[in-house]
């Protein structure tokens, strides 16, 4: 998958805006009152629930980055459910006013990907992780180091779009998904992974270094 050309607006909520607006509009074409101003704030919701602004790329390439805007809502150790080892979960909690673009958080080959239908729980709930619809990606990294990231619904999010496949060499920042209206991403990381966050902080997407690798 091409890292595609910044749109400004992510290429998943056109749809929405053109809708939006085209209703807002004909609403105060025929009834210019209360209504069309309640039709114009909609398109206004839509229009930055689907905003996806350039970042910066950090230049450590043992950075991990945020896949995802949002709020630290788990930092621990665990069993990694898809590679199934020992890990380090960074969960990433996305409400509605986030940007929701999903970048890569290494560079690396996508050795697999996993998706599972499930439940659509509130998010911020660490059982979302493994209740709820998923779509997980196993990265490997050049030096041997995995990666999974899993992309979670949310309790109002009903569509998780992914655009890579098995085999895919992935770019750090490249986007590379989307979840609409509020969810979930999880990371497994190694053990060695020397974290940088804590819960509740605040991240964003590429910018922001959730852990630094350990040198191979």
């Amino acid at each position: 998958m091409s890292n595609y050309p910044h749109p400004i607006i992510a290429r998943e909520g056109w749809p929405f805006v053109v809708t939006t607006v085209l209703v807002a509009s004909f609403v105060s074409y025929i009834d210019g009152g209360v209504w069309s101003i309640f039709f114009w704030l909609l398109a206004l919701f839509v229009l930055q629930f689907f905003r996806d602004p350039p970042r910066e790329i950090p230049k450590d390439d043992d950075a991990v980055l945020s896949p995802a805007d949002g709020r630290i809502v788990a930092v621990g150790r665990t069993q990694d459910p898809y590679v199934q080892r020992d890990a380090i979960k960074i969960s990433v909690f996305m409400n509605v006013f986030n940007v929701h673009s999903n970048r890569a958080p290494v560079d690396g080959l996508v050795k697999k990907i996993w998706y599972f239908q499930g439940k659509f729980v509130n998010a911020d709930l660490d059982k979302a992780s493994l209740e709820n619809e998923r779509n997980a990606i196993w990265i490997t990294r050049a030096d041997g180091q995995d990666i999974t990231s899993v992309q979670v619904a949310g309790l109002i999010a009903r569509r998780i779009l992914c655009y890579v496949h098995e085999g895919e060499v992935m770019k750090r920042g490249q986007r590379y998904g989307f979840i609409r209206f509020g969810s979930r991403v999880d990371i497994y990381l190694p053990l060695t992974a020397d974290v940088k966050v804590a819960i509740g902080d605040k991240v964003q997407a590429t910018a922001t270094i959730l852990a630094v690798l350990a040198k191979s």
